[in-house]
């Protein structure tokens, strides 16, 4: 009988533990680089850390086998918890049933060769990652609040204008401290060019995230590659807000197509952001038409046979209406699944919970907030069933209840509350000034807490 995920999860979980209790895969055969500042780290729970460029010039692969990554393989080995890597340990902090990031990667990334690779060669040796994941720069149409403007020209061209948000203690969202590089001169992506026909002799997954991949020239210099010299085992995934025009997606969508049929790439799977529906979402994502958004969904589901997967990062303003979006789940799954030819679930989402900046955390509202989640978690289990299409999987009702118990469970200081609250109130008080908004009458619900991080501040 085939084993669950949940099932596979555990017991991979059993073997990795030969070498250590707090091993990961991720920290060797993941990567995750930025080239517009140099930066890189091995999934998106630790923060960035800056590559030592002088130590390209001999070995490109050290854009990915940086010193610091070295030093925690190495700590990990010895059973020690990487501080970066808080994410998972607090996940696995509140019990052995709870399924952490970790866990899930371990069993995605397990092969005996690479367990004994790691095993033979330790924290220092060279790898060749099997799921690469790189920023090509920061070029954007969206300027989403819990961004950045390493990520978001958009984001840079406001802070520039406007300056930081000196009210606040966290995410200030200073640019004085970092370069961008440009795609066309830029040294981390001249290395990566000149890894390439090593590193893809071992790449399984490719994923371009942004800025907005599909505005950037190096997505297309890469398909253009892909054309000139095929790589039929490769999965390549590419992250869209789905905010672009119509012209645009259309060329995308043909490009990636043309890779698929021809055989040039062995699958594709597009990965889009929302974080709830309706303004409440256009307000989260700001440069998010909800009616683009949607027409550009259909328009792929339409166009190509390639799954889709919603990336939910479930912050504070998702906690009153996450439903809204599930219910659109469900519908977009009973739409875009044919279930005479897609085997697998061509609509996808995933729920990791935001940890920073501080004012989006859900761990700042009012305890009585975990009643709406626990109406959006009763939803999920009621509309969940592992043999149709059209409804939700065990393993999503178990990724949310763990962001659900995780809320309901964590007590931060009051100190970190009190201050999360003040940033919360001057943070968004100054961003409506400077595009326009105005947080209380999206979120009306909310009218409550919001009074309060306003008596704090």
């Amino acid at each position: 009988m085939e084993r669950s995920e949940s099932e596979e999860i555990k017991r991979i979980d059993a073997i990795t533990k030969e070498i250590s209790p707090t091993f990961c895969f991720a920290k060797w055969y993941h990567a995750n680089i930025y080239f517009q500042t140099g930066e890189t780290h091995s999934c998106y729970h630790p923060a960035p850390h800056k590559i030592d460029v002088e130590t390209l010039k001999d070995n490109p692969s050290a854009i990915h086998n940086t010193l610091q990554k070295r030093e925690e393989r190495a700590a990990m080995l010895r059973g020690e918890q990487p501080k970066g890597c808080q994410y998972c340990w607090n996940i696995e902090n509140m019990g052995p049933d709870y399924i952490s990031d970790r866990k899930q990667r371990n069993q995605t990334i397990f092969f005996k060769h690479r367990l004994k690779a790691v095993k033979d060669g330790g924290a220092d040796f060279n790898v060749n990652p099997e799921y690469l994941e790189v920023s090509f720069g920061n070029e954007c149409n969206f300027r989403c609040g819990y961004c950045h403007p390493k990520a978001s020209s958009r984001y840079y061209q406001e802070i520039k204008q406007h300056g930081p948000y000196t009210d606040v203690k966290n995410h200030r969202c200073d640019i004085d401290w970092f370069k961008i590089f440009e795609e066309e001169n830029n040294p981390y992506l001249d290395a990566f060019w000149r890894w390439w026909p090593e590193l893809s002799k071992e790449l399984h997954i490719l994923r371009i995230t942004g800025g907005e991949p599909t505005i950037q020239q190096s997505t297309y210099r890469l398909f253009d590659m892909l054309d000139a010299d095929p790589k039929p085992e490769l999965e390549l995934n590419v992250n869209s807000n789905l905010g672009g025009k119509p012209r645009q997606l259309e060329k995308f969508t043909n490009r990636v197509n043309d890779l698929l049929v021809n055989n040039k790439i062995k699958r594709f799977k597009l990965f889009t952001s929302i974080d709830t529906w309706g303004s409440r979402a256009e307000y989260i994502r700001d440069g998010l038409d909800i009616e683009v958004f949607e027409r550009n969904l259909d328009y792929w589901m339409r166009n190509t046979t390639a799954p889709m997967t919603l990336m939910i990062t479930f912050n504070i303003f998702s906690v009153t209406t996450f439903r809204s979006l599930l219910e659109k789940i469900l519908e977009w799954r009973s739409k875009y699944n044919d279930v005479e030819t897609y085997r697998w679930q061509r609509l996808g989402f995933d729920t990791p919970y935001l940890k920073e900046p501080l004012q989006y955390d859900i761990n700042i509202l009012p305890k009585h907030y975990i009643s709406y989640m626990r109406d959006h978690l009763q939803f999920i289990k009621e509309n969940t069933d592992d043999n149709r299409k059209d409804a939700f999987s065990t393993i999503e009702y178990e990724k949310f209840r763990r962001v659900v118990d995780y809320m309901d469970t964590t007590e931060y200081p009051l100190e970190k509350v009190i201050q999360g609250r003040k940033d919360f109130y001057n943070f968004f008080t100054e961003q409506d000034r400077r595009r326009g908004n105005n947080f209380q009458a999206v979120f009306p619900e909310m009218s409550d807490f919001i009074k309060t991080c306003k008596e704090l501040a």
